[in-house]
């Protein structure tokens, strides 16, 4: 199994994951600063050009999301996605809000472009990352934590995803210590081996 990822992006979400079902895996490091990820090499990974992507005995498989879940498929043992319906949901209500509004809320700040042609459009989007981070931060704090982690005392995959995106958070102007359900959620993730080991592999 190999892990196409860049350092600190939502790829290290999938990582984590990885780490915390004890799945081997190799990384491959796609450098964004040389643009690989716009290459003709990699289009034939991940057409879209992002990370991460992940090569298993099937193929290629890409979005964070659904590599989440396949990791989880993969470890049942490692009891990281809920077996009860309502959890489940739960645990997917938080992971689809990531991925729709939050992740979206952080790539205004560097990837404008995709939304707008004009460079002022660009820096309005810009001095809003704050606020639509922090307003996620408050939504999350509400009602996506319902306990140390998204489901309470048990890890899941929602906790690998909303970590990585938390590590975003200062980057993005936001004080973690406003919002200390987030910043106790992260000193909590820190500890586990999982995301220490993705911190010794120079991934965060």
């Amino acid at each position: 199994m190999q892990l196409y990822y860049a350092p600190n992006t939502i790829s290290v979400a999938v990582a984590i994951a990885l780490e915390e079902a004890g799945i081997e895996y190799e990384t491959v490091k796609v450098d964004f600063a040389a643009k690989e990820q716009a290459g003709a090499a990699y289009a034939q990974i991940n057409p879209k050009g992002r990370v991460p992507a992940l090569a298993v005995e099937g193929g290629i498989l890409t979005e964070t999301g659904a590599l989440l879940e396949y990791i989880a498929d993969m470890a049942p043992e490692a009891s990281l996605r809920p077996q009860d319906p309502v959890l489940l949901a739960r645990m997917r209500e938080v992971m689809f809000y990531l991925a729709s509004t939050m992740h979206v809320n952080h790539a205004h700040r560097k990837r404008g472009h995709r939304w707008a042609k004009e460079r002022s459009s660009w820096k309005d989007m810009q001095k809003m990352v704050p606020q639509t981070m922090a307003a996620s931060c408050d939504y999350l704090s509400r009602a996506g934590l319902r306990g140390p982690f998204v489901l309470g005392e048990e890890v899941s995959i929602a906790d690998c995803y909303l970590y990585t995106i938390c590590t975003w958070l200062e980057g993005d102007g936001v004080t973690v210590a406003d919002f200390p359900k987030i910043q106790n959620f992260m000193t909590a993730m820190e500890q586990r081996e999982s995301v220490r080991a993705v911190y010794a592999k120079g991934m965060l």
